[in-house]
């Protein structure tokens, strides 16, 4: 994909996407700039902090793409920084080897446009980068989405990563069923977390009735409660992977405090689940939830 720019003598002139890329293993990064070329697109590399900063501040770059930990975690923090300031129309990626949401975090206080987890092939580096490129920065600096209105909209692409991680594990496997019995609590579970980002200060927390009746069903189905906590696991990962996907238009001025109230409200789910598990095993109480 190249860009469109106008010059001095009011044409517009089609250029190569230029990327500064960052990463202080020299065989990867020729590796990467060599491929990423190939892609088409115009590969200047930097393999220090010090080689980056400069180039930051004497030259000019659509992506700045610099791996996370330099050796340092901190090294690809203070790339970004440079990059957000000098250049704040660039787009900035940054990859990292050890994800986890507290490093996401730190990521994106540094205002990196996004934080991908490797191993990621250079073709799909290449996809990233030309869909990202494509939207105006403006509209990303100005659209602010909370972690609810996140949730509720890729609801669906949450079930099925879900879903995948499930189906890649022996333990939960191991029991039989279609993907709708697996899957048919998610959007329940999935609307009563929703709820509970969005309740008032002052309201009372809500109790998962969904939850306790996914418990019943899962006893009956021939679930230990074990399993019933690696489903639990499974789905928070998912909805991390959800707002990762997310991080270039999500609301950080709320977000530490929805994901304290997502692990919390997850974990009340399961604590709901179990009870209902444990309920199924008294006398009279081996219905199917209505």
């Amino acid at each position: 994909m190249d860009l469109q720019r106008k010059f001095a003598d009011g044409k517009n002139y089609s250029l190569k996407i230029r990327i500064l890329l960052v990463d202080d293993d020299e065989d990867l990064l020729t590796i990467t700039q060599l491929a990423l070329e190939s892609d088409g697109f115009n590969v200047t590399a930097a393999s220090t902090v010090i080689e980056a900063l400069r180039l930051i501040s004497s030259e000019q770059f659509d992506v700045l793409l610099s791996d996370l930990r330099m050796p340092e975690a901190g090294d690809g923090y203070t790339v970004v920084s440079a990059m957000r300031h000098a250049q704040p129309k660039a787009l900035t990626l940054l990859l990292s080897g050890f994800p986890d949401i507290q490093e996401a975090m730190n990521a994106i206080k540094q205002q990196a446009d996004a934080v991908l987890v490797k191993p990621l092939g250079v073709a799909k580096i290449a996809e990233i980068i030309n869909k990202r490129i494509s939207i105006p920065k403006e509209y990303l600096l100005k659209r602010k989405d909370r972690v609810a209105s996140i949730l509720e909209r890729d609801a669906r692409q949450t079930i099925q990563d879900w879903l995948s991680r499930v189906e890649n594990n022996k333990e939960l496997m191991a029991i039989p069923l279609t993907s709708q019995e697996r899957t048919g609590h998610l959007p329940l579970i999935l609307d009563d977390l929703v709820r509970r980002l969005r309740r008032l200060v002052n309201d009372p927390i809500p109790i998962s009735i969904a939850a306790r009746e996914h418990g019943i069903l899962r006893r009956m189905q021939g679930y230990t409660i074990a399993m019933m906590v690696e489903e639990s696991r499974l789905l928070q990962v998912s909805i991390f992977n959800s707002l990762q996907n997310n991080l270039a238009v999500v609301d950080f001025d709320t977000v530490l405090l929805d994901i304290m109230a997502i692990a919390d409200e997850v974990d009340s789910q399961l604590k709901q689940a179990v009870l209902g598990f444990e309920d199924f095993s008294v006398p009279n109480a081996n219905q199917l939830p209505a």
